[in-house]
């Protein structure tokens, strides 16, 4: 039943967010060979976590429905920054992946070079598409900047820039987490306070303050470690055709990660003790009012996955 349900929203997920995807670039831009590369990564499918979630706290906190088409244009905003870090992060010079979601790489299918350009536009486009909306609503100003911010040197791009500068070294608990919050768990940040943001027309000096925009930002924090150190296990304990993508590269590559800090056992536990903080945050939510179900779903099969 688990699975039947998140494989449930997830589909309802892709049919939510797919047309707006298509709509990123026009017919005529779509012939170029950069906007082919990155349509191809774009379109190569995965979880679709991240506007999953945006859906999930639009949905767990009743906001209005009037920004349903904001939260969805925000929710291909952050698939596209995800994705631009994705094919970066698979070249050669970084992780140097040949397989992604169960296809070739965009540098393996395209060649390197039209492969960074590729990565590169869907950024470039991004920042268009955030700009373009705070014209339009200049209430949603914030909201875009911390998307932004979250793309950055404070968050993704932060977390890259330690991950290689670790490698071949051994790091401290503390880093990991540190590089783990910010590589993983920047955009799941966007991703799950991004809807709230929008509906309040937060501002920043507002945004420390309010308590519901804190505690989501927990979620997001605990979630996205969850995420990560489910990853590490999968990494040495699955295989290339479950997942999808290389494993054993956290190794090949000398790379710390939770399993070869804290043991495979180790890292379970950890991952126990990022499930139970989960579970106390989304109980504060429901002792609120709000409807969890669908969140404790998409974080018990986060937690449980083979892949």
């Amino acid at each position: 039943m688990e699975r039947d349900s998140i494989n449930a929203l997830m589909e309802k997920t892709e049919q939510w967010i797919l047309p707006e995807l298509e709509n990123v670039f026009t017919l005529e831009e779509a012939e170029d060979i950069t906007v082919k590369a990155a349509l191809y990564s774009l379109y190569a499918g995965g979880k679709r976590l991240r506007p999953l979630m945006m859906y999930l706290t639009s949905d767990m906190l009743k906001l209005d429905f009037d920004i349903d088409a904001d939260v969805k244009y925000f929710a291909a905003t952050l698939e596209m920054l995800h994705t631009y870090s994705l094919i970066h992060d698979d070249l050669p010079a970084l992780d140097n992946d040949d397989l992604r979601r169960g296809k070739p790489t965009c540098h393996k299918a395209f060649g390197e070079g039209i492969a960074v350009l590729a990565g590169d536009l869907l950024l470039n486009k991004a920042m268009e598409r955030l700009f373009l909306m705070c014209e339009k609503h200049p209430g949603y100003t914030y909201a875009a900047s911390a998307m932004a911010e979250n793309s950055g040197i404070s968050g993704m791009l932060g977390g890259q820039s330690i991950d290689i500068a670790s490698e071949d070294k051994e790091i401290s608990l503390e880093l990991l987490t540190e590089l783990q919050r910010k590589k993983t768990g920047a955009f799941i940040e966007a991703a799950v306070v991004t809807p709230y943001y929008l509906s309040k027309l937060m501002k920043r000096s507002d945004s420390a303050k309010d308590e519901t925009a804190t505690d989501l930002r927990k979620l997001a924090e605990h979630i996205g470690l969850a995420f990560q150190i489910k990853d590490d296990i999968l990494d040495v304990t699955s295989d290339r055709e479950t997942l999808g993508k290389s494993t054993g590269k956290d190794i090949r590559d000398s790379k710390a990660t939770f399993v070869t800090l804290l043991g495979l056992e180790g890292a379970k536990k950890r991952l126990e003790d990022e499930s139970d903080c989960i579970r106390v945050i989304l109980d504060k939510f429901d002792n609120n009012g709000f409807d969890t179900t669908d969140y404790r779903t998409l974080t018990d099969f986060l937690v449980n996955r083979d892949r």
